[in-house]
C-alpha cells in the first residue's frame, strides 16, 4: 500500500490506492478540525482534481460543530472570503471566483460537522447545509487530514488534503 507521503510526492494515485490509504488512517474527532485549513487536491483522476485550486480555493474553516465555512477562497486583495456553495452552481468550471467575489461571497456558515459512518468507520464529516455533499475526514497527523467528498453528481469521490494553518 502507498503511504501518504509517497502519494503526495507522486502527485497522483489511483482511486483504489486513495481509498486504501484513506481506510488505513484513523478517524477524526470533530473538535480536532477547529480552525482554518489550507486545502489541495489529492489527485486520483476525479473530474475535480485541480479545479478548485484553479478557481482560487484556499481551504476550509471550522468554527464549531454548527458553523463551518466549507469553501474559503483567496481574494484579489490577498485576503480570504467565504463562498456560498449554492451561488456557484450556475458558474462555468473555469471561473476564477475572486473575480466574482461580490456575487458569491457569504458571511454565513454553510456547513456543519457531524460524526458520520463512512467506509465503515464513524469519523468527523462536514455536511453541507444546502447541497447533498458530505466530506469525511481521516487523520494523517495532528495538522493534516485526508478528506473524501461524496457528491451524488460525481461518478467517484473527490479526495483532498487539508493542512492546519498555524
Amino acid at each position: 500500500m502507498v503511504t501518504f507521503n509517497e502519494a503526495v510526492k507522486a502527485g497522483k494515485v489511483t482511486l483504489e490506492e486513495a481509498e486504501q490509504l484513506f481506510d488505513s488512517l484513523p478517524a477524526v474527532k470533530p473538535e480536532e478540525l477547529r480552525g482554518l485549513w489550507k486545502g489541495e487536491s489529492f489527485a486520483t483522476g476525479s473530474p475535480l482534481d485541480g479545479g478548485l485550486e484553479k478557481s482560487g480555493w484556499y481551504g476550509k474553516e471550522f468554527i464549531d460543530n454548527d458553523k463551518v465555512h466549507p469553501l474559503v477562497f483567496k481574494s484579489n486583495s490577498n485576503g480570504r472570503f467565504n463562498v456560498n456553495p449554492v451561488k456557484i452552481l450556475h458558474l462555468q468550471n473555469d471561473v476564477y471566483l475572486p473575480d466574482v467575489q461580490s456575487d458569491v461571497e457569504t458571511d454565513q456558515p454553510t456547513a456543519r460537522i457531524r460524526v458520520v459512518e463512512y467506509r465503515g468507520v464513524p469519523t468527523a464529516s462536514m455536511v453541507y447545509n444546502e447541497r447533498p455533499i458530505i466530506d469525511s475526514f481521516r487523520k494523517v497527523d495532528e495538522n493534516t487530514v485526508l478528506g473524501s467528498m461524496e457528491n451524488p453528481e460525481l461518478p467517484v469521490p473527490y479526495f483532498f488534503v487539508l493542512r492546519r494553518e498555524t
